[in-house]
C-alpha cells in the first residue's frame, strides 16, 4: 500500500496492530507509526520492548533510531503530548511556537490557529466560549472584520495553550465525576474523579451552539447533559458515575409519561449508562462553564409542554442528592410562609388557577 492514498493510513494502522495483537492493551499503545511502551518495574518494562522488538523483527518492520527514544524514561512525548507519571500536559515543543504567533491576516492563517487550539481542547477550559469570535471571522459571510473582541480571543487563547494544566489519568477504581453546564454561547463540562481529598481532572469539553439551540434555559442544560456524555462515552459507557448540574431538568426529561421527538431520542440515549444526579447551587459549579440563567420567556413552549407533562406524584426513576441537609415539607412550608418573597406567590397559585407572570414574580 503506497502512502499518499486515502486509505493508506488505515491499511498501516490495521497491520501494525495485528502485529502488535496482544500486546497493545497491556505493554504498548499504538498510534500508526508511533508505539509507546510501558512498565511498571524495570524488569517489566525491559520484557515488555523485548516482545515488542521480536514482534516488529519478525514482521520484518525497521525503526529509524532517530526518532526512537530510549530507555526507561519518566517523561515522553507522544503524539503531542508530554505523559509522565503526573498525568498528561501539553508538550513545550508544539506549543512554544504560540508565544510568537504573528496576528492572523487571512481566513487561512486563523484556521491554522484554530486547528491548533482545537487538537489541545481536552486541555482548554471553555474552549469554544473564548475561540467563539475568532470561528465568526472563519464563516463565508464574514468579510474578515477583526474587532477589539477578535482580538482579545486570540491573546486569551494563545495564553491558555501555554498555561494550560496537567490532567491525570482515569482511573477505573474511582467514580467519574462529570460536571456540565450552558450558557447562551455553548456548553461545557469537565470531567475529573476525585483521588483523596481533590477532584484531578481528566478532560475538558466545550461546544458553541446554533440559533436553533438556543431558545430556551432547559432545553440548553439538558443538550449539555446529552452533548457530553456522548462526548466523554469511552469513559462513561460502562461504569457508574456521578451527573452533576446546577439545573434540575434532567429530572422531568426522565420522567415524561410519552415522550415525543427530541425529547424521546434524549430519554433513550441516557438509558444506556447508569448514573446518579447530584444538583448544586450555580456557585458552586464553576468548574464547568459559567451559566447565565436568564428566565425562559413566558410563550417558550418547551417549558409548557414540560409542566404539562411533568407530574410531581411520579417516582423518580434516579437519586437525587444535595448538598446541603435535606429539610423536612413541614419544615420547607412553614418557611416559605414565613418568606416575605415567596408567600405572596403562594398565595396567588393556592387561590387561581392561573400561574402569575413573569412581571409579577420576577421582583
Amino acid at each position: 500500500m503506497p502512502f499518499g492514498l486515502c486509505n493508506a493510513p488505515a491499511t498501516f494502522e490495521r497491520l501494525v496492530e495485528t502485529v502488535l495483537r496482544g500486546l497493545t492493551s497491556e505493554a504498548c499503545l499504538v498510534h500508526l507509526d508511533d508505539i509507546i511502551i510501558v512498565g511498571r518495574t524495570f524488569a517489566e518494562h525491559l520484557n515488555d520492548i523485548r516482545k515488542v522488538f521480536q514482534r516488529l523483527q519478525k514482521a520484518n518492520l525497521k525503526l529509524s533510531p532517530k526518532k526512537c527514544r530510549f530507555f526507561f524514561r519518566k517523561e515522553v512525548s507522544y503524539l503531542g503530548h508530554i505523559i509522565s507519571a503526573d498525568g498528561v500536559k501539553t508538550d513545550p515543543e508544539k506549543t512554544k511556537a504560540v508565544v510568537d504567533w504573528p496576528r492572523p491576516e487571512t481566513v487561512h492563517d486563523l484556521r491554522s490557529f484554530l486547528v491548533l487550539c482545537t487538537y489541545y481542547r481536552r486541555f482548554l477550559r471553555n474552549l469554544s466560549a473564548i475561540a467563539r469570535p475568532l470561528h465568526k471571522l472563519t464563516e463565508a459571510r464574514s468579510n474578515f472584520n477583526r474587532t477589539e473582541e477578535c482580538e482579545k480571543s486570540f491573546n486569551s487563547l494563545k495564553q491558555v495553550l501555554i498555561t494550560s494544566p496537567v490532567l491525570t489519568y482515569p482511573r477505573t477504581d474511582k467514580e467519574f465525576i462529570l460536571d456540565t453546564d450552558a450558557s447562551n454561547e455553548g456548553i461545557g463540562a469537565v470531567l475529573s474523579q476525585k483521588i483523596g481529598n481533590e477532584e484531578c481532572v481528566i478532560a475538558y469539553f466545550s461546544k458553541s451552539l446554533g440559533k436553533p439551540e438556543r431558545n430556551c434555559v432547559t432545553r440548553k442544560e439538558l443538550l449539555a447533559i446529552v452533548k457530553t456524555i456522548g462526548h466523554f462515552h469511552h469513559y462513561l459507557y460502562v461504569w457508574k458515575f456521578l451527573l452533576r448540574t446546577d439545573h434540575a431538568s434532567l429530572r422531568w426529561l426522565l420522567n415524561f409519561r410519552e415522550p415525543e421527538g427530541q425529547k424521546a431520542r434524549w430519554i433513550q440515549r441516557l438509558q444506556e449508562y447508569e448514573f446518579e444526579i447530584q444538583i448544586r447551587k450555580g456557585t458552586s459549579h464553576g468548574n464547568a462553564d459559567a451559566l447565565s440563567r436568564r428566565p425562559c420567556k413566558e410563550s417558550c413552549k418547551h417549558c409548557t409542554n414540560a409542566e404539562k407533562k411533568f407530574g410531581m406524584e411520579t417516582d423518580i426513576s434516579v437519586k437525587v442528592l444535595t448538598t446541603e441537609d435535606p429539610w423536612s415539607s413541614s419544615e420547607v412550608q412553614k418557611a416559605q410562609l414565613e418568606d416575605p418573597a415567596i408567600r405572596p406567590i403562594l398565595e396567588k397559585k393556592l387561590n387561581s388557577e392561573d400561574q402569575p407572570s413573569w412581571q409579577e414574580i420576577a421582583p
